[in-house]
């Protein structure tokens, strides 16, 4: 990190103007969603000419790629903080991820949500993401083995290319998979408001998902 006070004065007004200019795009999100980002309208907001604020962010993909980059990196962070406690396995991962999902809806969304039409992520956030997943499949490859192998285990064998290297078994790959995609799902549709109305906790299902998933007895994580 840039140690602020080496900054010249100048260096830290553009750096405070930049994150007001993002508050105001994550006020945004949260009202219309990002595929209705207006650079023009948060520079309205913040008294400035629109011109005045593309000396700060070329256009609405530069301004998208700064959120989501900052979305990927604080999930990231996260994982390597859960990752690194003592006894941390998938479980803490899982409620890692559910605590970071509920912290802020619309930066979840932003990365596992619809895709923004017409963007498209440069090679360095790919990167970050594959960081999380890198994580993932480090604490799977710490379980025991889940037995015979299947066939998408065999399909996996000849397309890792997600996995950035990983040397993880197709086993292991299928199970982060499965556990990757379902707590996703339960999360996605939580956040979205599916579940009101039913009557159930989505925290006792999300945490019934996990047993599941990791084969512990029902109830058995605390969450």
């Amino acid at each position: 990190m840039v140690n602020q006070e080496a900054k010249t004065p100048r260096e830290r007004y553009r750096a405070q103007v930049r994150t007001e200019i993002k508050e105001r795009a994550w006020e945004q999100i949260a009202t219309a969603g990002a595929s209705a980002l207006s650079l023009n309208a948060i520079a309205k907001q913040l008294g400035m000419s629109g011109p005045a604020l593309y000396r700060y962010y070329a256009g609405r993909d530069e301004l998208i790629t700064e959120l989501v980059r900052d979305a990927y990196r604080s999930l990231a962070d996260t994982f390597r903080a859960a990752s690194a406690r003592p006894g941390a396995d998938v479980t803490a991962l899982a409620s890692a991820l559910r605590a970071w999902a509920l912290e802020d809806p619309q930066r979840y969304f932003l990365i596992y949500g619809t895709p923004v039409p017409g963007y498209h992520a440069p090679d360095d956030i790919t990167a970050i993401a594959s960081e999380i997943m890198a994580t993932l499949l480090d604490a799977f490859a710490e379980l025991p083995s889940s037995g015979t192998a299947t066939a998408f285990d065999t399909h996996l064998e000849e397309h890792r290319d997600w996995t950035d290297g990983h040397p993880a078994a197709a086993a292991t790959l299928h199970r982060a998979l499965t556990f990757w995609t379902r707590l996703h799902g339960a999360l996605s549709l939580e956040l979205a408001g599916h579940f009101t109305g039913m009557g159930f906790d989505p925290a006792r299902f999300y945490a019934a998902e996990l047993d599941e998933l990791t084969g512990r007895p029902e109830g058995d994580d605390g969450m």
